[in-house]
């Protein structure tokens, strides 16, 4: 996810200089707040307290989805009327050998294909502590390697059932989160014990213990993990294995998803400046997230189709992906503007929008004392709201939930989530950026004034 911080273009990345050096600013080099000093707000304590629960509540996921006809309701009242702890001996969801093999199997393969496929060489935004890292951009053919080895496995060979994921997702989902788990004790570990980049380590605050291995070596431990693991075709064969058939909405969820799925490969290269890669260290909420939450909570809707179909009408079928299609065109648009205008050899000459681009340029310092030049955007998206890209975001969160109808609070639970976690990471965005580039960051909020939703916020 971009933010107006991501336009940062490091000097030493170009052959062209991004700005003209600003020389008469005073406001860049008096201390650093970007990144290592600035001090965690209560909302960040709050969120920080609220990590644990992730795993708590994807267990109550997969209990409604498995044992209450996809009611959360009904399972929290089950829960409040019978015993704790047989409540959760009786649903707990069990492992399977099978399936830890076959998830150790997955992990094992997509780490040979990272670091074994070629790929596009890439950099990220400079780090706090003032490196420049490379990254090799090679998921997208991992992607389609991955894809047409299950296909051809299930399809052609017999291998497996195309269904395999969804009939053994109960043992995928507890070798998840022991990978999960095991994957955040040696992130922290390595933080303390041998941190790759001792400027950007960061031992406590909220929602990360680590910098670990997160900011780079030959084995980036954190791109690799940033990528989803997408399991909504083999929920779509067993829908159709178990009810005959595969219902719009789930043909909607599938087009959905897999072009957002896709949009990430194709453009792989920009999340390697997202706040992910950059700040985020890879504590509990990304090593557990991305192995765990991600796969179970990201394939939700699909989850959900596969048990208990909903049939829509062709009204509501074509304004549910128009929606969820316009939102994806904002995502992109206004993330291809920023990249567009970050990589022009003279951004005072870019067109946005048929109208030449605006920007305020400004200088930040890093934790070793060096200045940088970057600009804030306020043409084209970026002139309409400060975060762009989280409210197409959001239009096609809710898309992806309409598609399961109202009957059930679960599937919009998604929704929910990422209102909730937009809201808190645009708050989280701008008051990184305000202690990044101090008054220059006060003038863009005068010439943006909402953040999220035009004329509301």
């Amino acid at each position: 996810m971009h933010t107006n911080e991501d336009l940062t273009v490091p000097r030493d990345f170009k052959k062209h200089t991004l700005l003209p050096e600003i020389v008469d600013w005073d406001e860049t080099s008096e201390h650093v707040t970007w990144g290592r000093t600035s001090k965690a707000k209560w909302d960040d304590n709050l969120a920080a307290l609220l990590v644990p629960i992730g795993p708590l509540w994807m267990y109550l996921n997969w209990i409604a989805l498995e044992h209450f006809d996809g009611s959360l309701i009904e399972a929290f009242q089950a829960f409040a009327s019978r015993d704790g702890v047989q409540f959760a001996m009786q649903h707990f969801p069990r492992p399977s050998v099978a399936a830890s093999l076959g998830y150790g199997a997955w992990v094992l393969g997509q780490a040979v294909l990272y670091a074994c496929l070629p790929g596009a060489k890439c950099f990220g935004q400079r780090t706090p502590g003032g490196h420049l890292l490379s990254y090799t951009a090679n998921g997208l053919m991992a992607w389609a390697v991955t894809h047409v080895l299950f296909f051809f496995g299930a399809c052609v060979f017999g291998f497996w059932d195309l269904a395999i994921i969804a009939t053994h997702w109960e043992g995928l989902w507890v070798a998840g989160n022991g990978y999960g788990f095991m994957l955040s004790i040696v992130a922290l570990m390595r933080g303390y014990c041998s941190p790759s980049f001792s400027e950007d380590r960061k031992l406590s605050g909220p929602g990360s213990l680590t910098s670990g291995e997160a900011l780079g070596s030959a084995f980036d431990i954190k791109f690799f993990h940033m990528v989803d693991l997408a399991f909504d075709i083999s929920y779509a064969a067993h829908q159709f294995q178990t009810h005959g058939h595969i219902t719009t909405s789930m043909i909607l969820v599938l087009i959905l998803h897999t072009t957002y799925v896709l949009d990430f490969f194709l453009h792989e290269s920009w999340y390697t400046r997202t706040i992910d890669i950059t700040h985020d260290h890879f504590g509990f909420m990304l090593a557990w997230g991305d192995t765990t939450f991600l796969p179970a909570f990201y394939t939700l809707q699909a989850q959900y189709l596969a048990r208990y179909p909903t049939h829509l009408s062709p009204t509501q079928a074509a304004c549910i992906l128009s929606l969820g299609l316009a939102g994806y065109a904002i995502f992109r648009q206004s993330n291809s503007q920023k990249d567009y205008i970050r990589s022009h050899p003279s951004p005072s000459s870019a067109i946005i929008w048929r109208k030449p681009a605006t920007f305020i340029p400004c200088i930040y310092t890093t934790a070793d004392g060096k200045q940088h030049s970057s600009l804030l955007l306020t043409s084209g998206w970026w002139g309409i709201c400060r975060h762009a890209n989280y409210t197409g975001d959001l239009m096609m969160a809710f898309a992806m939930c309409a598609t399961c109808g109202t009957s059930d609070l679960l599937p919009w639970s998604y929704f929910a989530f990422m209102g909730v976690f937009l809201v808190l990471r645009t708050k989280r965005d701008e008051g990184r950026c305000s202690g990044k580039y101090g008054e220059r960051w006060g003038e863009y909020c005068e010439r943006v004034r909402w953040r999220l939703v035009p004329g509301v916020w």
